[in-house]
């Protein structure tokens, strides 16, 4: 199944459906997405299965409205589970790869108040002259947990959406020297979308501790990243597990897989350099797509004036 969040042509409000055909079939006002897996868990079926029943209203794909699949999350963390683009990206900044790296799959946490849809713009971080994207992928938690066992994350995870925490890599750079965040460098926007692609739908193509399928992303048609779901050398069931530990895990929190391999600008520059992929500007259009999940179609915009802090 997929789910959507979308504003309803009815009464404007957003809503929540379920993809049946060339429609979406629209849950009650008022109801959202984290409520249907706060109701149903991590196994949507019936919720999909009352919807198409009784659905409240019936939208045609075309020109529909999406907004991210769950608008405001309760938390939001993102990995470096892709070894391709840990070892790239920290030799682009003078660094080897940290032995930590194999030994835990380590994360940050980002901003839930900074999620942006499917096709809705984004503007470049204050201050930034080196804005980049970074492709990836997220599973949405669906049922609660703590101290949740490998062998048993699986049963938590609702579904699956792309996600890009959008990047000032100069920001981000300056302030890490303090061994603090990143902050500032990544919390302005963060794309989840289209869909929230439940997990049976990918099932054929799953891996040892990925799934088979391509993750590719174009700045002005332009190709620039290629890459695999299947590359992930820490699984989701392995970053859940971790990221449970000690707390609670609750529905609708966000676990991001970090960048697949070649999926930023600042790998890419490193192998090629920054001339033959520059840093994102105004005007820029780009598209993340991943088998299975959809695409997200961003258009960049010009930096706000950043506030003087002293």
């Amino acid at each position: 199944m997929k789910w959507a969040t979308y504003a309803s042509p009815t009464d404007g409000t957003d809503r929540v459906g379920v993809m049946v055909g060339a429609e979406i079939l629209g849950a009650e006002p008022g109801v959202s997405l984290i409520e249907l897996l706060r109701r149903h868990g991590s196994d949507l079926s019936g919720a999909a299965d009352l919807l198409v029943a009784a659905p409240t209203e019936r939208i045609p794909l075309a020109g529909i409205e999406l907004r991210a699949p769950i608008p405001v999350p309760p938390s939001i963390r993102d990995f470096m589970a892709f070894e391709y683009h840990a070892v790239n990206s920290n030799k682009a900044i003078g660094l080897e790869l940290s032995k930590v790296w194999y030994e835990i799959p380590v994360f940050y946490f980002t901003n839930p108040a900074a999620i942006r849809g499917h096709r809705d713009s984004v503007a470049i971080s204050p201050g930034s002259a080196m804005f980049d994207f970074e492709l990836e992928v997220a599973a949405v938690i669906g049922r609660p947990g703590s101290d949740i066992a490998v062998a048993d994350a699986g049963d938590h995870i609702a579904g699956f959406t792309i996600f890009c925490d959008w990047s000032a890599r100069d920001l981000q750079m300056q302030e890490m020297q303090i061994g603090l965040g990143p902050a500032k460098g990544k919390d302005s926007a963060t794309s989840l979308g289209p869909w929230l692609v439940t997990p049976d739908e990918l099932a054929s193509a799953r891996t040892a501790n990925g799934y088979d399928l391509r993750m590719t992303a174009t700045v002005n048609g332009k190709p620039y990243s290629s890459g695999t779901w299947a590359d992930l050398y820490w699984s989701f069931e392995q970053m859940i597990c971790y990221a449970s530990r000690g707390t609670t895990l609750v529905p609708g929190d966000v676990i991001g897989s970090g960048t697949v391999g070649t999926g930023c600008i600042l790998e890419l520059s490193r192998v090629h350099g920054t001339q033959s992929y520059p840093w994102l500007q105004p005007g820029d259009e780009v598209v993340l797509t991943v088998e299975g999940l959809g695409s997200v179609e961003t258009t960049v915009q010009a930096a706000r004036e950043p506030a003087p802090f002293r």
